[in-house]
């Protein structure tokens, strides 16, 4: 066991080594001022963060449906939240085009009603990287939910407290660090996303290039951009799962 052990250690460890071995320290400074570097990182963090917004938003009052609430359909919409995560992202981008593209289910509307059109915007490079990074949250805090002592609440009610306060109060101490655990989570899945944004957003530099985009790009014309280009990717995900596996060692049942 311990030799197999290993060896799968070893197997996840030696592609990491390989990029920090032969990234281009030596120019580092010139790499990273050369143009489209800086566009795309900005975007990314831009992107990723604005997405863990929009998941935070949508994915708590989901999990919290998940996790106290009873209605027809319940397991069925557990198992859809778990899509993003299993499709490959490119059908997933496939997926929003059909849907909010320009003659989509909904984005036809949007666009002959407000004027919103999302495929090759930036907004629509935040609407691809919340799909696939919205399961993180819903996962974490239906998990939650669902653990927390729902009778603090319910003796907190009957004393005469609020829901507003009992959630204040009692639920969000709680679920505090499950939240922020799912907020990192998502936010390292966003920043790493590539296929989805590609499909439904593009590669527009500037606007839809993110920092995976550009990293393919240099991949076909110069290998040392693209392993620097890599790194910055890396090292703040690694650093954010390292955090996140520290503080809730229960995160690996994801």
């Amino acid at each position: 066991m311990w030799v197999l052990g290993l060896a799968g250690a070893a197997f996840l460890v030696l592609p990491l080594l390989g990029l920090v071995l032969r990234a281009p320290w030596s120019d580092l400074a010139d790499r990273l001022s050369r143009p489209g570097v800086t566009d795309a990182l900005r975007l990314s963090l831009l992107c990723a963060t604005s997405s863990t917004g929009v998941a935070l938003l949508l994915g708590v009052p989901l999990a919290w449906l998940l996790a106290r609430q009873r209605f027809p359909g319940r397991t069925l919409l557990r198992a859809v939240v778990l899509v993003p995560l299993l499709l490959p992202p490119v059908v997933s981008g496939v997926g929003l085009l059909v849907a909010l593209g320009r003659r989509g289910l909904l984005g036809e509307r949007l666009d002959d009603w407000f004027g919103v059109r999302l495929p090759f915007t930036t907004a629509g490079v935040v609407v691809a990287v919340t799909y696939v990074a919205l399961p993180f949250v819903v996962i974490t805090m239906e998990a939650a939910f669902a653990s927390t002592d729902r009778g603090l609440e319910q003796a907190a009610a009957t004393l005469g407290a609020r829901p507003l306060t009992v959630t204040r109060t009692i639920t969000l101490p709680q679920v505090l660090p499950s939240l922020a655990a799912g907020a990192m989570l998502a936010w390292a899945r966003a920043i790493g996303e590539f296929g989805a944004t590609v499909t439904f957003a593009g590669n527009l530099q500037g606007e839809t290039q993110t920092l995976p985009l550009a990293t393919f790009l240099a991949l076909e014309t110069d290998l040392d951009q693209a392993i620097l280009l890599s790194l910055l990717l890396l090292l703040p995900t690694i650093g954010l799962l390292a955090v996140v596996r520290s503080r809730r060692p229960g995160i690996g049942s994801l």
